[in-house]
Formats: structure tokens, sequence, C-alpha cells
């Protein structure tokens, strides 16, 4: 499993824990690069990308994270446990 990988697997942990509802779109070489993760929560619209390690989002994505967040969005950018642990924290707290 690639380093990505790893870390899709801990999210989709967490989001199962939290019974999310979760659409991950399939790249294709038609379109431009998206977000991983497109979830529903508790009437919360989030946003997920997972990265490797020390990997950075491109600017494409933090193009479409920061218009998702100044839409009222909740956004996460997951490469690791500090991250994962941040997000899986926000998720409790949600109401």
């Amino acid at each position: 499993m690639t380093p990505e990988g790893k870390i899709k697997s801990m999210i989709n942990k967490v989001l199962a824990k939290h019974g999310v509802w979760v659409f991950m779109p399939v790249p294709s070489g038609f379109q431009a690069t998206s977000i991983d993760y497109f979830c529903c929560y508790k009437g919360r619209f989030i946003a997920i990308e997972a990265k490797a390690p020390g990997k950075k989002p491109t600017s494409r994505q933090e193009y479409v994270l920061g218009l998702i967040r100044e839409h009222g969005g909740h956004t996460f950018v997951v490469d690791g446990d500090d991250a994962l642990h941040y997000m899986d924290e926000v998720l409790k707290e949600m109401k």
C-alpha cells in the first residue's frame, strides 16, 4: 500500500466511526484534479485531502479547499496522526 493509501485507510476508519456520508470521486484524465473526499456530516459539508507524510496539496487543491472554506465548509488536509487526530476531534464536537 502506498503512503497515501495508508493515510486514506486511517481516514476511512475515522469517518466510518462517526457515520459520515462519503463520496470519493474517481480521478480520470478528462477533468481537473479534485479533492479526495467530499462528505456530509450532521448537515455540514466537509472536504478532505489525503497526503503522504510531508506532502502538501497542489495549488489547484488549495484553491478548491479555499473555495469550500469561503462557503462555510470544513476542510482537512490529513498527512499523518496529528492531522487525523485533529479531524477526529472536530467531528466529535459537531452537533
